[in-house]
């Protein structure tokens, strides 16, 4: 397959999305569902091809010498593209996002308001490998009534381009127009696609703190995502050593190349020996490469950390170890160098713990678990078109609820402003209905 932009101008396309997006927005619950399903029967039919295209994408991207956290995020196996799939299922399980009256309210007799949840129209998103976004982001698109502009990195495009010829097939055998879901191929797209704010509506990048603040700082469409994911474990003075060490392996070495992976260990001065003599055989054990502060290395002999290390996100089996003073000084820490991702303390003092839910400044802050449930399947949404370190919403893991916007509805019979103003004006009702 070739680019999807060759006969035409991406404008043109994007127009053409634009258009089948809204035809889309107005589908029922149960069209979009079953467009959802069709994708699903689809993927799980044309699972042999997906397969053979992402290995060959994998083959080109280790002779080209990729990085091993880029070589994860690509790497789509049988249990990987299973549970893709099944969370494609999950979304169309999930309540519909639009049509939700959220405001119903008599302004007067006879002049009703209605705040009614819609679509935001065309999504743009871009990311890096990760061919998996492709079926996430496709079936939260369509559940959520919203079109989807896909461009993946060029290590992943044999894998982008066998799961949208598949996810075209299922469409093709519903209501639903194929051309809601488009496919770009190439870097100059990319550039192009930035451009097109009279027709897309929100851009969502995936992958490097780099690619990232190239997409923000070249596109006057909205942008949600996050630049980078440094995230720390916290271990406090009252954590339970072993529990604190189930934490902080999960949270590193489940799968160190995502980014609620945690990239700094902070450990209270009064457990730091007991805890880090503990620590150390299991982060051996996993080929932890360790780095610390001048305390860590009086207990520890690792290599010395240095203050780039602490604004760094390795996406590898690297993790950067310091010693605090307080509760206050770790949280003092976390709101210096983290990137607003995912925090976590682990810790038997119950006021400690609200301390540190109360006052890091993160989209997830966490209690005695570990960081790797920042994700959007795990949170219940089915899937995931990204994680938002914004502070306005949707923050954290984006699912169905941060792809729609809303409009007000007003309804009357007649009714003019002038009526309520003046010496004479008629009071408004404002009964809640």
């Amino acid at each position: 397959m070739t680019s999807q932009v060759a006969s035409s101008s991406l404008a043109d396309l994007a127009q053409h999305t634009r258009t089948a997006a809204r035809d889309l927005g107005t589908r029922s619950t149960e069209v979009k569902n079953q467009a959802i399903a069709a994708i699903a029967d689809a993927l799980e039919a044309n699972r042999a091809e997906i397969l053979a295209a992402n290995a060959a994408d994998c083959q080109a991207a280790q002779t080209a010498g990729i990085a091993p956290a880029l070589y994860a995020r690509l790497k789509l196996d049988e249990a990987k593209l299973q549970s893709a799939i099944a969370g494609v299922r999950d979304v169309g399980k999930l309540p519909d996002p639009v049509g939700d009256v959220q405001i119903h309210r008599e302004l007067d007799e006879g002049l009703i308001l209605k705040r009614v949840t819609c679509p935001l129209g065309v999504l743009g998103v871009i990311f890096e490998a990760r061919p998996d976004a492709v079926m996430q982001i496709s079936s939260l698109a369509i559940k959520s009534g919203n079109g989807v502009i896909l461009k993946g990195g060029k290590e992943a495009v044999r894998s982008c381009e066998a799961l949208v010829k598949a996810i075209h097939q299922g469409l093709a055998q519903t209501e639903i127009d194929p051309s809601v879901v488009q496919l770009l191929t190439t870097r100059e797209e990319t550039l192009e696609l930035l451009k097109l704010d009279q027709f897309v509506d929100l851009i969502i990048p995936r992958g490097s703190n780099a690619f990232v603040q190239f997409v923000q700082d070249n596109t006057r469409i909205p942008v949600l995502g996050h630049a980078e994911g440094i995230c720390h474990l916290y271990v406090d003075r009252t954590a339970n050593i072993e529990k604190a060490i189930r934490i902080m392996i999960d949270s590193k070495t489940q799968y160190p190349a995502a980014c609620n992976a945690i990239e700094t260990l902070l450990i209270h001065q009064a457990i730091a020996s007991e805890f880090l003599l503990s620590a150390v055989s299991a982060l051996q054990a996993k080929k932890v490469e360790l780095r610390g502060d001048e305390r860590t290395r009086e207990i520890l002999n690792i290599a010395a950390a240095t203050e780039a290390d602490w604004i760094t996100e390795y996406s590898d089996l690297t993790l950067a170890i310091k010693i605090v003073d307080s509760l206050d000084q770790a949280i003092a820490h976390i709101n210096t160098y983290g990137s607003r991702h995912t925090e976590a303390i682990t810790t038997e003092d119950p006021i400690s713990a609200q301390t540190f839910l109360a006052q890091v400044d993160a989209a997830g802050v966490y209690h005695n678990c570990s960081t790797r449930f920042a994700d959007g399947f795990r949170y219940g949404f089915g899937a995931e078109v990204g994680i938002s370190t914004q502070k306005m919403p949707p923050r954290g893991p984006v699912g169905l609820e941060g792809l729609v916007t809303y409009k007000y509805q007003l309804v009357g019979n007649g009714q003019i402003a002038a009526t309520y103003t003046g010496g004479n004006a008629r009071p408004f009702t404002h009964q809640d209905l």
